[in-house]
């Protein structure tokens, strides 16, 4: 099995920052794409943004110049700095990965996982 668990959320004033980090642990042959997305009350869950393995990033629109995302292969770790804090940005937020766990690695088979996310609220 593989665990996503994330951390540092919490109330920030706007205009604030704040870092999130998501640490994988679990049976991984490989730790590829992995992201974050975040979900408000009475919103469908959105994408934020995403690192490849080898540090390639993209952002949604939204948080574009920023937020940045960043990755620690070595510790399967990667984070979420969050400057720049408006209220909208108030949600929870989930990290996902996509891994290729031990028993399928012949396969090369990747499978979805989601942490249990954490909440930031962006007080105005």
């Amino acid at each position: 099995q593989v665990q996503l668990v994330e951390s540092g959320g919490g109330l920030v004033q706007a205009g604030g920052s704040r870092r999130l980090s998501c640490e994988a642990s679990g049976s991984m042959f490989s730790l590829n794409l992995m992201g974050w997305y975040r979900q408000a009350p009475g919103n469908e869950r959105e994408w934020v943004a995403s690192i490849t393995s080898d540090g390639m990033a993209h952002y949604a629109d939204s948080v574009k110049g920023r937020f940045t995302i960043s990755r620690d292969n070595t510790i399967m770790t990667i984070y979420l700095q969050m400057n720049g804090l408006k209220p909208e940005d108030t949600a929870v937020y989930y990290c996902t990965a996509a891994v290729v766990t031990t028993s399928n690695r012949y396969s090369g088979l990747e499978d979805p996982y989601w942490g249990q996310g954490t909440q930031v609220t962006v007080a105005s």
